[in-house]
């Protein structure tokens, strides 16, 4: 019975990378039509001042809402209109103008079909994200974007699951495209995000953050293993920063360092903080963003938890921990 089971998960973890590699493939495909109908797109949202409405019906519906979060989060106004709802007085979100993205697998959705007639007396240019080019809906809208799949991924090939993700991955395509073309930015990211900790990234520096005086361990490097214990505990930061003259950054003492440094001597009592120290610790500047902190102590192979602060004197004004960038509220 134990076989039986360890071959039906076997199975069942080759059923599920089956599923991702068809539609990372179907993605491929997709991508690989893409052709000036992308520039038209674009050129269509451009050149209106407005907002976007995204429209669907059952799991398109799902993707436009997507679609629409993704654009308005990236500098094109956009939201979502569901196309049943359309009919029964929700068209009055429509400002002459608008474009309208459609998105259907099958480019023959009733509730999309019924709404084109009434897109055109609202000027609304259109932009179709279909699996069928061979549609009602296909020949009726200003721009299609190719979303046609081979099949499904599921074994039965019956759950959207290719078509949605290439519907998706053309939304993201799009909002990717109107960015580059909008030249936005980091700083506009940051706007549009203020209260996630991605725009916290990007808005705060780390002296908005950092700990400073008089709450900033400082040490200097003649001091001996037991007052840098005690300064270790004191400041509870988990690391202690050694200072020369001037305050200049000399190293830095972390838990780590002190744990290594047990291992190493068998008599510590001796030892001054210059022994237990990482000599020239990698630091950071006060207007650096809290995302070149995250790349500097993540991004590498060894990560690290602290970071010094230091002035272009290269002294040291302040200390940063990595619990400090992802704490709920900033102070």
């Amino acid at each position: 019975m134990q076989n039986n089971q360890k071959q039906i998960l076997l199975d069942v973890a080759e059923t599920a990378r089956s599923a991702m590699l068809a539609e990372a493939e179907a993605i491929r495909l997709a991508s690989s039509r893409l052709d000036g109908n992308i520039s038209n797109a674009v050129e269509i949202i451009l050149n209106h001042s407005g907002k976007v409405v995204i429209t669907g019906m059952g799991k398109s519906g799902h993707i436009g809402q997507k679609i629409a979060a993704t654009l308005s989060s990236t500098g094109t106004p956009a939201v979502f209109l569901h196309a049943a709802d359309a009919t029964h007085g929700d068209m009055g979100i429509y400002s002459p103008g608008d474009p309208t993205i459609l998105i259907s697998k099958s480019g023959t959705t009733e509730e999309l079909v019924r709404i084109l007639p009434l897109l055109k007396k609202f000027k609304s240019p259109t932009i179709g994200i279909l699996g069928n080019l061979n549609s009602p809906i296909a020949h009726q809208v200003d721009v299609v974007l190719d979303a046609r799949v081979e099949r499904e991924a599921d074994p039965l090939n019956l759950v959207p699951t290719c078509s949605s993700t290439v519907a998706i991955a053309l939304g993201d395509a799009l909002a990717a495209a109107l960015m580059q073309v909008r030249q936005f930015s980091p700083h506009d990211f940051a706007i549009f995000h203020p209260d996630g900790q991605l725009g916290k990234n990007l808005t705060f520096t780390i002296e908005d953050i950092m700990h400073k005086k008089p709450h900033l361990p400082c040490i200097p490097p003649t001091l001996k293993f037991r007052e840098v214990l005690i300064e270790l505990t004191k400041f509870h930061l988990g690391a202690v920063c050694v200072v020369g003259a001037a305050d200049q950054l000399m190293g830095i003492i972390t838990d780590g360092d002190i744990r290594r440094s047990l291992q190493k001597y068998e008599n510590m009592e001796n030892l001054f903080a210059a022994d237990l120290m990482t000599v020239n610790p990698i630091s950071i500047t006060p207007d650096s963003s809290l995302q070149d902190a995250i790349h500097l102590m993540e991004d590498r192979p060894s990560q690290i938890s602290v970071l010094p602060v230091v002035n272009k004197q290269h002294q040291c004004i302040g200390l940063l921990r990595i619990h400090d960038i992802y704490q709920k509220d900033y102070a």
